[in-house]
């Protein structure tokens, strides 16, 4: 942890950048050609995590991976089947290789307690301590990040023994090497869709991971918010929020599929929350569809090779590279750089239009996010020095517009470049005495 709480470092204090893919299906659907292939793609997209699931959820146990090897023998958890493990083995061995880390699901949530899906019901907090022992003792020295869950409800003392049975074994199989979060559910409650349905100082339990889910109107800024007040403070990220082509509330015919836009959004609203870092997810990529996969799982579009040029997965890499033009590890939510509107205590965007802001504590620079195109005004004295310079960036192509410097006087009025309710732009204040090179990638507009 950093020194605040809030945020994941690397042993030599820098920051550690989570900006994660959902590959849910990749050690069970994928050979070792097209893992690879999926790997470099991430990569070069600027992707830093690849969450994957060993026990996957749809037939994870009794439909074999691409090799014709099931995971377990005899459906016991506590009997790992070595050919299975091999090729796991291969692919976090490449994934670290490219720079990857991987996000490492024991398994999905099904196949623990009485919850809904395919599981088999496998694990018994016995057996858990066993399988995590071994996953533990195995990846001791790869590049992993332990995430327990697999988004189903811990609503009984059952599940809540067996998962921290399991993250017990992941400790005492790895001596601690690794960090451990929890994937929780989707849905409407704020609690349950967090990893805070376990108490907050759960020895287990390093950083928090909300599911804030596929419904393109989630107030996923509150949540966060909410696990970002949790005491003894913690870094939070969403860990699954809307995915790119997804059903809207697994709803085609009625709501249509999420695009890119619904990403940025979903993205910003949480990195200027107080969320560390990021996870992305492609609806089709996830699954890893293919033509033989007929429909597939919830009418994906398209299949997995195509997907993973969305626009949406390019994107990512702008967040990134603004993110990381700033100083990182002191970055704090601070919506009130937006100003109100006339409406007491209210800001010009609400709902799928929200607006929200960060800023360095130090008050060295600001970024505010707009998810459409309206006028806004600034107040710019949270930010320190006597003259601000002021930036568009561009959140679909990572350019930016130089506005050029302002005295730090008085409210400033921003109207966005380009009008329009589904254009989103980031507006990003500088202390001049600073000195920080142009946002994002230094491209100009």
């Amino acid at each position: 942890m950093s020194e605040n709480g809030r945020f994941l470092i690397r042993e030599d204090g820098s920051p550690f950048h989570w900006f994660g893919d959902t590959a849910w299906e990749l050690f069970h659907r994928l050979n070792r050609e097209d893992g690879e292939y999926y790997l470099k793609k991430r990569a070069e997209q600027r992707f830093t995590v690849i969450q994957a699931v060993v026990l996957a959820e749809f037939n994870g146990i009794r439909e074999p991976n691409a090799y014709g090897d099931l995971p377990l023998l005899n459906e016991n958890p506590a009997q790992p089947n070595e050919p299975y493990f091999h090729h796991v083995d291969w692919l976090v061995e490449r994934a670290n290789e490219l720079g990857l880390t991987v996000g490492f699901l024991p398994t999905w949530g099904d196949k623990v307690g009485r919850t809904e899906g395919d599981g088999p019901r496998i694990f018994t907090r016995q057996n858990a301590r066993v399988y995590g022992e071994f996953l533990g003792k195995r990846y001791k020295n790869a590049d992993v990040v332990w995430i327990l869950g697999g988004d189903r409800l811990v609503d009984s003392r059952q599940k809540r023994e067996i998962w921290r049975s399991m993250g017990e074994g992941l400790r005492a199989g790895d001596g601690g090497q690794h960090l451990v979060t929890f994937h929780p559910r989707g849905g409407d409650d704020v609690i349950s869709t967090s990893s805070a349905v376990f108490p907050n100082s759960a020895p287990f339990l390093d950083f928090n991971m909300r599911q804030n889910g596929h419904f393109n109107g989630t107030p996923t800024w509150l949540r966060v918010a909410h696990d970002y007040a949790h005491s003894p403070t913690k870094p939070v990220i969403d860990g699954e929020p809307i995915y790119e082509d997804h059903p809207i509330g697994f709803n085609a015919a009625q709501h249509g599929y999420s695009n890119a836009y619904d990403c940025r959004r979903f993205l910003y609203w949480d990195l200027f929350a107080g969320a560390f870092g990021h996870t992305y997810g492609h609806h089709t990529v996830w699954q890893m569809h293919t033509p033989s996969r007929g429909e597939g799982i919830n009418k994906p579009i398209g299949f997995w090779r195509e997907a993973l040029e969305s626009p949406g997965a390019w994107q990512i890499r702008h967040a990134r590279a603004l993110l990381e033009s700033r100083p990182f590890l002191t970055r704090i939510p601070d919506h009130s750089l937006i100003v109100p509107s006339g409406v007491p205590n209210a800001i010009p965007g609400a709902g799928p239009k929200f607006m929200n802001a960060t800023r360095n504590s130090d008050g060295s620079y600001g970024m505010i996010y707009s998810a459409t195109s309206r006028p806004y005004q600034v107040n710019p004295k949270l930010i320190s020095g006597a003259l601000v310079h002021l930036w568009w960036f561009d959140p679909r192509g990572g350019s930016n517009i130089d506005l050029g410097i302002f005295p730090n006087s008085k409210l400033i009025e921003m109207t966005p470049p380009l009008t329009g309710e589904d254009i989103d732009w980031i507006l990003v204040i500088d202390d001049v005495a600073s000195g920080f090179p142009p946002p994002g990638s230094g491209q100009t507009a």
